[in-house]
């Protein structure tokens, strides 16, 4: 992809509303799923772009940012834009550089994608490590309430062998040719100048004579990280966390990237959410709705409430229990409980005679 058009991506129209847009997001989260679609890369890459779009385009000032330089095209060009630094050792051009999975969320963008990471608030300084991202699948429970989930992350750490020099024991290590053994190199001209890391050496300033068996010169191992993740309370799909230093390790010994973990909040059987507030269903037999009764109802927070449910109670009608909904800064929503009234089946002959007569003691058409 040359370019990413996140109105594309979600489907919408560059004039679209935040609920329209949010709609969108919702609807491509759910069909593109990782588990509604397990082991389908594919899938697990839309939702990642979907993902991103929505992080953007749901946040105003950044959706601002993005519209600007989507009205001046920025979103269809490519590296030919910009021309290679002459004249200088270890300058390497555009085209012979391949961009892909460097830049970040903006890597599509080649050259360009240090300028638009740096205007949407993702600029890096030299020497860090571009974050990785994850998603994380919470109970409705934890979502609302808050609290910790464990996750295994996929990172790379110094291989054990050669002890991240990607060299081989006894192998020659020298200053990198192509970099001077600055371990970057620049591409762009003036102030359009962006540093990248050198890809002969991999970014160390340093090449072995002898790359190492164990990681074949790449200096790292894939291992299996546990990490256990905060949730806030009042968590919704999309909803990202950044844990600082818990992503890729530096290969130039600085500091480690982050990890970015977005929320996908699975549904609960009985509970549901409408912005601060919970909601339920429970059914009522027809006696209960027209008698009134009174029921006993579970609560999000692990209580059960007591609820008087006046005579003639319609169906669909929506009770509120009070200061029992999601606490978030200082506030706190309700429980609404909506009514159910269920109808009983294969009466009797004398069932059916009482219930005629009663029909017809109040005017009841049937």
């Amino acid at each position: 992809m040359s370019g990413k058009d996140y109105y594309q991506i979600l489907g919408v129209s560059e004039k679209a509303t935040s609920e329209e847009i949010k709609k969108a997001y919702r609807r491509l989260a759910k069909k593109y799923h990782p588990d509604a679609n397990p082991n389908n890369t594919a899938a697990a890459e839309r939702f990642k772009e979907i993902s991103e779009a929505n992080s953007i385009l749901s946040d105003p000032q950044q959706r601002k940012k993005y519209d600007t330089m989507r009205k001046y095209g920025a979103f269809a060009g490519g590296p030919r834009a910009w021309g290679a630094r002459a004249g200088r050792a270890g300058s390497t051009r555009v085209e012979d550089f391949d961009f892909g999975g460097v830049g970040g969320g903006f890597g599509g963008f080649g050259g360009l994608g240090d300028i638009f990471s740096t205007i949407f608030g993702r600029g890096k300084r030299p020497g860090d490590v571009e974050p990785i991202e994850q998603v994380a699948d919470i109970p409705f429970k934890v979502a609302a309430l808050g609290g910790k989930i464990p996750i295994t992350v996929s990172v790379r750490e110094a291989c054990p062998r050669c002890g991240g020099s990607g060299a081989a024991p006894g192998a020659k290590v020298s200053s990198c040719q192509e970099c001077g053994g600055r371990g970057t190199v620049s591409f762009g001209q003036g102030s359009f100048a962006v540093n990248r890391p050198c890809p002969a050496c991999r970014g160390r300033g340093q090449v072995a004579s002898e790359v190492c068996g164990s990681c074949t010169g790449d200096g790292e191992v894939s291992v299996q990280k546990k990490l256990r993740v905060t949730v806030p309370p009042g968590t919704d799909s999309g909803h990202k966390v950044r844990l600082k230093g818990q992503g890729q390790r530096n290969p130039t010994g600085g500091r480690p990237g982050d990890l970015i973990v977005t929320f996908q909040v699975k549904p609960d059987r009985f509970f549901r959410r409408e912005g601060m507030d919970i909601l339920c269903t429970i059914p009522l037999n027809l006696a209960q709705a027209i008698l009134g009764t009174k029921l006993q109802v579970r609560t999000i927070h692990g209580q059960k409430v007591v609820l008087r449910i006046p005579p003639a109670t319609q169906p669909g009608r929506k009770l509120r229990i009070k200061g029992q909904g999601i606490e978030r800064n200082g506030r706190r929503g309700d429980q609404l409980v909506e009514v159910a009234v269920t109808m009983p089946e294969n009466l009797n002959a004398e069932q059916e005679r009482l219930l005629k007569e009663f029909a017809a003691s109040v005017g009841m058409k049937y």
